[in-house]
């Protein structure tokens, strides 16, 4: 794909699956790629096999924020796509589960989320080019029972989403949300026996994202809900 429209990206809140099945495709298109998490040991075989720059980051905390896309500048280059794929999970009965544990959740999930925004923002502004991509979750539609921290959260994320694409998006810039309807398949969650299909492939999450980032502008998606063929929804 010779006329991608991107040369830098950075995935926030990087780790296997989706984000790493999202760089390797990234990478392979000749985009230069940054990669952020709180634990960057982990990303190292995956920053060595595509050549990508990694960086410590707690995506919950403003002054991190910013530091991480100045880092990304200084090494790399400002961020022409900027994916949001951390999140954080509480789960417990509503009537116990730990309120602080709780505003951690909502702080990575939705708050981060804004951060990052904000700071992809007011870079590609000036240009009036660029793409924002949140990754989001069944619980950005439908609150289930004993998830509330991950159901604000990610309901969070999916009201940023569409008040930044309404913002943005006549300013050049593409702003996406994915909706993660199902198990993602992995090492750790093999494909049930009996059951094929019945998890997502993080490679095919990753090209629908390469799918959306290369539509023109003049038929750009806003919202994507991916699900494995047999998921009942």
């Amino acid at each position: 794909m010779s006329d991608f429209p991107y040369r830098t990206a950075l995935i926030i809140g990087a780790g296997p699956g989706i984000s790493a099945s999202l760089a390797r495709r990234l990478s392979k298109l000749g985009v230069q790629v940054g990669l952020a998490a709180r634990d960057i040991e982990k990303l190292k075989p995956l920053a060595d096999e595509i050549a990508a720059s990694a960086f410590v980051v707690d995506a919950s905390q403003p002054d991190q924020m910013a530091k991480l896309f100045l880092d990304m500048e200084s090494q790399i280059g400002t961020p022409d796509v900027v994916i949001y794929n951390a999140s954080a999970r509480v789960p417990g009965p509503l009537a116990s589960v730990d309120p602080a544990a709780v505003q951690q959740a909502i702080a990575v999930s939705a708050f981060g989320a804004f951060l990052a925004a904000q700071q992809a923002a007011m870079r590609m502004e000036p240009n009036g080019h660029g793409a924002i991509f949140f990754t989001g979750a069944s619980a950005g539609t439908k609150g289930f029972a004993q998830s509330a921290a991950f159901a604000i959260g990610k309901f969070g994320m999916r009201g940023l989403a569409q008040s930044a694409a309404r913002e943005l998006g006549p300013k050049g810039i593409h702003v996406a949300h994915f909706i993660i309807d199902g198990g993602v398949r992995s090492s750790s969650r093999p494909v049930p026996s009996g059951q094929p299909d019945s998890l997502l492939d993080p490679d095919a999450i990753a090209q629908t994202y390469i799918d959306v980032l290369a539509q023109p502008r003049n038929a750009w998606s806003h919202e994507v809900d991916l699900r494995p063929w047999t998921e009942r929804f």
